[in-house]
């Protein structure tokens, strides 16, 4: 059967006072559901609070806008409050309560990319909320609420009926969040414009990759990511995962060409894709991306594994490098000459190719 692999823009779910959360449908993108992976955005403008809650499944956040503060709490831990700005990555495994602040004017916008393989629907995040007009325990009787709380039972009605907010909510009057404490970030969170760069190709590009060593997080999300920055006109090489691993991959900025080809030797997607664009690369399918002339950026997850390996088809680190003069005689039914100039180029370790002079 073939699935249609079209990059696809997020739809906004809901909104409320103060701010909007967004997400990216398996019926507009099936890979999400036969893949069990999802993707959404959550917008928050100046003093909105999107309020505590916890997943059904593991996600890598990434800040695509903004500066604001998260609240997490690992299970039987302390309230970790981070500071957030653009650029961040946070990795958040599956029932982890967490909140979101904006108190900034410029709107904060954050990015969620996960696994639904425990997930309640397939290729969906869904969200508990603690409170609000559909928290939990606005499904528990008074009874069960005030005994849990120790509380009288008008005390327990007021605490789960007083907030009437839905998901997000607007802070009126006086009250002041936590302040973010420096030494919350170490381990929470990596700021990937900012980090040591794993790739840097002059003229080429960029590559920040996320794993269990600079974000140990990742470890319990299990998944891989990375934000790469193709500079104009220049090339990504074709490659593959060799994990098993689907390929979730999400535009922040720029545009650029897109092929990918999967079993014999078929060209499954080629398209233009720009800023805010999802797409997904199956299992083993090569994909490769061109950046337009303004350039190409995107944040990508890679599924079932914290540190992925790639197989590039391109550059002195390909495979081509690696096998026989004579098996690739063989295997392109060519002379000796040109195995030989197929083999003179691209001598650099690069993935990245500027544009031919």
């Amino acid at each position: 059967m073939e699935i249609d692999l079209t990059p696809q823009l997020a739809k906004k779910v809901y909104e409320d006072n103060g701010g909007s959360y967004y997400s990216w449908s398996p019926s507009d993108l099936p890979m999400l559901r036969e893949g069990n992976i999802a993707a959404a955005k959550l917008a928050l403008q100046n003093n909105a609070f999107a309020l505590p809650r916890y997943s059904d499944s593991s996600k890598v956040a990434y800040v695509l806008q903004g500066n604001g503060v998260a609240g997490i709490v690992l299970p039987e831990s302390e309230e970790k409050v981070v500071s957030i700005k653009t650029g961040d990555a946070l990795a958040v495994p599956f029932g982890v309560v967490t909140w979101w602040y904006n108190k900034e004017d410029t709107e904060l916008v954050v990015l969620f990319l996960g696994d639904t393989s425990k997930a309640h629907k397939p290729g969906e995040f869904t969200d508990f909320f603690l409170t609000g007009s559909n928290g939990i325990f606005t499904g528990f009787s008074t009874e069960f609420v005030s005994r849990a709380w120790d509380l009288e039972e008008k005390d327990a009605k007021t605490l789960v009926g007083k907030q009437s907010g839905k998901g997000i909510v607007k802070l009126e009057g006086n009250i002041r969040l936590p302040e973010p404490k420096p030494e919350h970030r170490n381990g929470m969170a990596l700021n990937c414009l900012e980090a040591p760069l794993d790739v840097d190709i002059k003229g080429g590009g960029r590559v920040v990759v996320l794993n269990t060593k600079n974000l140990p997080l990742v470890g319990e999300v299990g998944l891989g990511a990375d934000l790469v920055r193709l500079d104009g006109k220049a090339m990504c090489s074709p490659g593959f995962s060799c994990d098993s691993a689907l390929q979730v991959t999400y535009i922040v900025r720029g545009s650029g060409r897109v092929q990918v080809v999967g079993v014999d030797g078929r060209k499954v997607l080629e398209t233009t894709v720009k800023g805010g664009n999802l797409f997904i690369v199956p299992r083993f399918f090569v994909v490769s991306k061109i950046a337009d002339p303004d350039g190409l950026e995107w944040f990508s997850i890679i599924t079932g594994t914290p540190n992925p390996i790639f197989t590039h088809l391109a550059g002195s680190s390909s495979v081509w490098k690696a096998l026989s003069p004579t098996v690739l005689q063989a295997a392109f039914n060519v002379d000796s000459e040109l195995e030989q100039l197929f083999r003179s180029k691209r001598t650099s370790d690069a993935i990245f190719f500027p544009p031919p002079n």
